[in-house]
């Protein structure tokens, strides 16, 4: 598996770091941890028809003048008559979708939200006639090398009821609000900061004030070398008007991945950080609490592996606690359950050793609607979108998409969507 990880890096160095991502060591030894359960042999029965389905964005590269180069895709997944049916949509403007995710705006019919690069533009698309059709909400060249909508997320950050888009973007580390108004949206950028990339926002309230806090992922411009890269979190509370506040800052280390969810069950949301390995070393995944000093944070896991972008919860058992994912580049797909003592580094399990890609792109959610939640992961080294059920002794495997053909793919993201949206 070593050997193709370092092709995979051979053949992408180009591209990746046209969409703006960094190449990462070759992967070391897998953590010590406990053996996983062995996986049942047959999959719990799957319900013909799910409420929702899956929005899967991606690039594709297709060769041109020898480099590879980008185009984006959006891949629809909805289970309808017993089988999963694919429906993909592309935008010719945008070489990219790093993001897509349902949107309601107040007072209109919901769409697909998806956060576009080169153009950089943020897009709500509905059905129409042909397939879908797309309304801009906000596009713009922010002056840099790079010019992206990196990630969003969506929720009431003033407080009044208004379902508000936080977004990051490249590569001038602007953060923004998209803020629905009379039926269009106003714009605010919170934050700029030259020569910044932003990948990942959070929403979340970690002191339990009941206003909601914006968390981002400031770094250095990416680098293909593995070098240490500065990086930090930073804290933004616009029903407060406060500013930037760095509530974790990583010295010479840097995060693309972050989490803001009550995995502890205590009522208060919790900020997790996928601290990037630097020169082969191993990844450190911290938790931060709302009295945490920006140069503390309490480790939870260990993994020996260059880097794991995608961090994500859910109770995949069914027993009223949570559980989190770890989707690592090179080392797999990792169960991590909270000990007792919240001082205490928590439980790892494999999960599957044998699913890879760069970005690793996972999602945890409860698309059955049994009570417990079921893993949606992309494993781009094999061009297959997977789902993992718990059968009480393990993890059941299934594969829900294959793509076609055999132009390599990365997936930025998997996000689970009402059915009635996907055509």
């Amino acid at each position: 598996m070593r050997l193709r990880a370092l092709t995979w890096i051979a053949l992408f160095a180009g591209g990746l770091a046209a969409c703006g991502q960094e190449a990462a060591e070759p992967p070391a030894a897998a953590p010590a941890a406990k053996p996983a359960p062995p996986a049942a042999a047959v999959a719990p029965e799957t319900p013909a028809d799910l409420p929702r389905g899956l929005l899967v964005a991606i690039s594709f590269f297709e060769r041109k003048d020898g480099k590879p180069v980008p185009k984006s895709e959006l891949l629809m997944l909805a289970r309808r008559d017993g089988r999963w049916q694919a429906v993909t949509h592309e935008d010719p403007a945008s070489n990219v979708f790093h993001k897509a995710m349902a949107y309601t705006p107040p007072g209109a019919s919901p769409g697909i939200l998806t956060l576009g690069g080169t153009a950089a533009a943020v897009k709500l698309w509905r059905a129409g006639e042909g397939g879908l059709a797309a309304e801009t909400l906000w596009e713009k060249d922010f002056g840099g090398r790079f010019s992206r909508m990196r990630d969003a997320e969506v929720g009431d950050v003033f407080g009044d009821g208004t379902p508000v888009i936080a977004v990051a973007t490249h590569d001038q580390g602007v953060v923004a609000l998209l803020r629905p108004k009379g039926g269009a949206f106003e714009v605010t950028e919170l934050d700029q900061e030259a020569n910044k990339f932003v990948h990942e926002i959070e929403l979340g309230d970690l002191d339990g004030d009941g206003a909601l806090e914006v968390y981002a992922t400031p770094s250095d411009p990416n680098k293909l070398d593995g070098q240490e890269q500065h990086g930090e979190v930073v804290r933004y509370v616009p029903a407060k008007q406060e500013g930037r506040t760095i509530v974790a800052d990583l010295g010479g280390r840097h995060a693309k991945e972050i989490l803001v969810a009550d995995v502890d069950g205590d009522g208060r949301d919790e900020l997790y950080v996928s601290i990037e390995a630097a020169e082969g070393g191993n990844l450190a995944i911290r938790r931060y609490d709302a009295d945490t000093p920006a140069d503390g944070g309490r480790l939870v896991a260990t993994l020996q592996d260059a880097m794991c972008r995608f961090l994500t919860t859910g109770d995949v058992d069914g027993d009223g606690t949570r559980e989190m994912v770890a989707a690592a580049k090179d080392t797999g797909l990792w169960l991590l359950r909270p000990g007792a003592d919240p001082d205490e580094t928590w439980q790892i399990e494999s999960i599957d050793r044998d699913s890879k890609g760069f970005e690793h792109a996972a999602l945890l959610a409860d698309l059955d609607e049994d009570g417990s939640d079921e893993l949606y992961v992309a494993s781009d080294d094999d061009r297959e979108i997977r789902r993992y059920v718990w059968t009480g002794s393990g993890f059941a495997k299934e594969t829900i998409y294959r793509r076609p053909g055999a132009l390599p793919i990365l997936t930025w993201n998997v996000m689970a969507a009402p059915a009635s949206l996907i055509p």
